[in-house]
């Protein structure tokens, strides 16, 4: 829908001006007289590019914004004026567009949670059904302040998740780049001095190391080529639908690594759950926003299914057992917090367990992956240098 700028006077004679989404002029008109305000100049803006793309609201930046709203609600200020403060003083200039812009929708007369839902990548499905929930019972000071929490404690897990990763994944390219520069420079210098050596037999792992040096010398830009195209080929197998099945599946399989997805996905699952059940969302819409937020195509068919199942009218917890991602334990508590009437409470202490294993298990895969990549990194490098000095050990034994 275009956007228009606009100015105009109210009634008082003071001077307006703002944007309005419309679909022609005379319906920015028709609506600006609905707020007794007097249209002047009515400028159509030209499309820009999409302020979510490439622009930086981070999750800190939502987070200040949702306790500064939740503050400004329960000391009784209006809305209109609690975006309009938030909008201007935020140092984060694209978010503050786009509050301006939630706060120029609000005075057209939609609703807050309507408003957010025009930026779809800042305000997520969840954060605006929530919202909506806060909305309509009335207690949107309450959401707001569920909201930050749950802001805040999926934050900490993905900080986990890439602390987890970040390791290995260093020592991996540290390892590349001392192999890249062993092949193409230090391993070249003992291939000119064995040379020198006529007639001289060197042994077989030199041989072989040798080999791999001129041939990446020599055809080093097929080497890095190959290593650019696997990445795209992973870039567009994880974008592929089937790929990425395939690919969380086995994620979950994989020892150590799959154990700590797995108790990440339970986390999220449950956290998510919980606040939504908890903020008076259905559970059939909570479910669908759970699956699409799961960040796993395997446990988001599993979530599909219960869906499916709860609405034929059966439970929540007999489904998830069939599908067996999630461990009995969380399935059985879930069994119970169903009978019990307290669902939504034994999910976010299901979520507070498994947040805290989550981040022993990250620092206890840490601790393990350490010895191990250093074994790995200095069995490479030590490999190489021993296949080097092969020839000059034989040499010296020859001469004793």
């Amino acid at each position: 829908m275009p956007k228009f700028k606009w100015q105009g006077t109210n009634r008082s004679g003071e001077s307006r001006n703002g944007t309005l989404e419309a679909d022609s002029k005379e319906q920015v008109i028709e609506r600006l007289r609905s707020q007794q305000i007097t249209p002047g100049k009515i400028k159509k803006q030209s499309e820009g590019i999409n302020l979510s793309f490439g622009t930086g609201v981070t999750h800190k930046d939502l987070l200040i914004f949702t306790r500064q709203l939740a503050t400004m609600i329960d000391a009784g200020l209006p809305l209109v004026q609690c975006m309009d403060i938030l909008g201007t003083q935020t140092d984060n200039r694209q978010f503050g567009k786009v509050l301006l812009s939630v706060k120029s929708h609000i005075e057209t007369g939609a609703t807050f949670s309507d408003s957010l839902r025009k930026h779809p990548k800042v305000f997520d499905e969840l954060y605006v059904n929530l919202i909506a929930a806060g909305e309509v019972g009335g207690i949107l000071d309450t959401i707001l302040n569920r909201l930050s929490e749950y802001i805040e404690k999926s934050v900490k897990l993905k900080r986990q998740v890439k602390s987890a990763m970040v390791y290995p994944i260093a020592i991996l390219g540290i390892a590349m780049l001392v192999l890249a520069v062993m092949l193409g420079k230090v391993i070249p210098v003992f291939e000119d001095m064995y040379k020198e050596f006529k007639n001289a037999v060197l042994p077989k792992p030199t041989q072989i190391v040798i080999s791999i040096s001129n041939s990446f010398t020599n055809n080093w830009y097929l080497y890095f080529g190959g290593l650019i195209l696997f990445i795209v080929f992973m870039k567009l197998a994880l974008n592929n639908p089937r790929g990425r099945k395939i690919f969380d599946a086995m994620i979950l399989k994989t020892p150590v690594i799959g154990s700590v997805m797995r108790k990440i996905v339970v986390a999220r699952f449950t956290r998510t759950l919980g606040t939504l059940l908890s903020s008076g969302v259905p559970i059939l819409d909570s479910l669908d926003i759970c699956a699409r937020t799961s960040g796993n195509k395997t446990v988001e068919a599993a979530i599909y299914y219960a869906r499916e199942k709860i609405s034929e009218g059966k439970d929540l917890a007999s489904p998830l057992m069939e599908s067996g991602v999630f461990p009995p334990m969380v399935v059985q508590m879930i069994g119970v917090g169903e009978q019990t009437g307290a669902m939504d409470q034994m999910l976010q202490k299901i979520a507070d367990f498994y947040e805290e294993e989550v981040d022993v298990a990250v620092s206890a895969m840490t601790s393990l992956m350490e010895p191990l990549m250093m074994v790995f990194l200095g069995g490479l490098v030590g490999g190489l240098i021993v296949a080097m000095y092969l020839p000059i050990f034989e040499i010296a034994g020859n001469i004793q």
